[in-house]
C-alpha cells in the first residue's frame, strides 16, 4: 500500500483532513458527518465510511477520468488505518440504518 500525505488546518478536526497522492496529484477530502457540513460538489466522486457509530464522508478534489476508483479507495482505506478505524466499511452511497424491529 502506498503512503499518502495528510493536511489538516488548525481549524479542522483530525477526521476532516485532506489526503494527497503525490504521484497522481489527486486529493480526497474527509468530512466528519457529526461535526462538519458536507455539501457534495458536482463532478467529484464521493464515498462514505462507517465504523461503529462514526460516519465519515470522502470526496475527491480535482477528479478526472484518469484517476481510478481503486486509487481513491486505497487512499480512503489508508486514512482509516491512520485514524485507527480498523473495522471501517466503505460505502458508495450514504449508509442508512434500518431498524426492522
Amino acid at each position: 500500500m502506498s503512503n499518502y500525505l495528510i493536511s489538516i488546518s488548525k481549524n479542522e478536526a483530525l477526521k476532516d483532513g485532506t489526503i494527497h497522492d503525490p504521484n497522481s496529484k489527486l486529493k480526497v477530502k474527509a468530512y466528519d458527518m457529526l461535526k462538519s457540513k458536507f455539501k457534495p460538489c458536482k463532478g467529484e466522486l464521493r464515498f462514505f465510511v462507517t465504523a461503529g457509530d462514526e460516519t465519515i464522508a470522502f470526496e475527491t478534489q480535482g477528479y478526472n477520468k484518469k484517476h481510478r476508483q481503486l486509487l481513491i479507495l486505497q487512499m480512503i482505506s489508508w486514512y482509516c488505518i491512520y485514524l485507527g478505524l480498523f473495522e471501517a466499511q466503505i460505502h458508495s452511497t450514504f449508509p442508512i440504518a434500518f431498524n426492522l424491529n
